[in-house]
């Protein structure tokens, strides 16, 4: 039996007279310990799957099981304990709290998980030991989203969900991060789901899930997924900065004509 299946999940939203159909009878199933990736256009449904299996929106129709348990049959209190105790958060904009340290943000996450790892280990574990004592301001953009990574592996989760995790950051600090997603899937046997536009990174993944019109287009399976260290992308966007940064050519300014006097007639 997968360790996480979707079968025939439907979500629906009301907007006024308009009734909007985010997930279209969507079914997949996951292995414990895969790194898969859901992509997608904008719009797709992509972000409403998140939200269904992190607990943070129920489903309309359809099941849903994570390690045995029907989630899609929850409480709102038991969705709530389900959030708390086996999910993992990592989204696009780090959502740091500002007046703590990193390592309070990573201790704070810890405090409601009932069998969290050490966040100090863990800070260490994502390259930021010598910046347990700095603040978010303090922090590059990669260096807080590391930090937002700890956090949600300090809570020692069954699922870490990821929603666009690199959509803030420069295409070399993005690298890094999503090869410690993919380090981190592989060393520690943890279920990985990344949410992302960018076809590029999907031969990283052990799974690639196409989601077009809220509907499974197709599956993909990589038997041997490529390190992420082998994958490019944006490379237009590189020459474009690179053309941005060399230094312009500036152009004499012509002085402006002297007035001419017009004769008295």
């Amino acid at each position: 039996m997968a360790y996480i299946s979707l079968d025939q999940v439907v979500k629906r939203y009301q907007m006024g007279e308009v009734t909007i159909t985010a997930a279209d009878h969507i079914s997949f199933d996951i292995d414990k310990g895969e790194f898969v990736i859901i992509v997608g256009p904008s719009g797709a449904g992509k972000t409403t799957v998140l939200n269904i299996l992190g607990g943070m929106d129920a489903c309309d129709e359809g099941t849903i099981t994570v390690d045995g348990s029907l989630v899609s049959s929850y409480s709102s209190r038991q969705l709530t304990t389900y959030r708390r105790y086996d999910i993992g958060f990592v989204f696009q904009f780090y959502n740091l709290v500002q007046n703590l340290t990193a390592l309070e943000n990573v201790e704070l996450a810890a405090q409601i998980c009932k069998a969290p790892l050490d966040a100090g280990d863990v800070l260490r574990h994502v390259g930021l030991g010598d910046r347990l004592n700095n603040f978010p301001a303090q922090l590059s953009g990669g260096e807080q989203q590391r930090v937002a990574i700890a956090r949600a592996l300090a809570k020692n989760p069954k699922l870490l969900l990821c929603d666009e995790p690199t959509g803030a950051l420069d295409y070399v600090t993005g690298k890094s991060i999503l090869k410690l997603l993919q380090d981190t899937c592989r060393q520690q046997g943890m279920t990985v789901i990344v949410i992302t536009h960018n076809t590029a990174i999907a031969p990283m993944a052990d799974k690639v899930i196409h989601v077009k019109n809220g509907r499974v287009d197709r599956i993909d399976r990589n038997p041997s997924p490529t390190p992420v260290e082998e994958i490019e992308w944006y490379v237009i966007a590189i020459r474009n900065e690179e053309l941005m940064s060399r230094p312009r050519r500036r152009f004499p300014v012509r002085p402006a004509p002297p007035d001419t006097k017009i004769p008295n007639s």
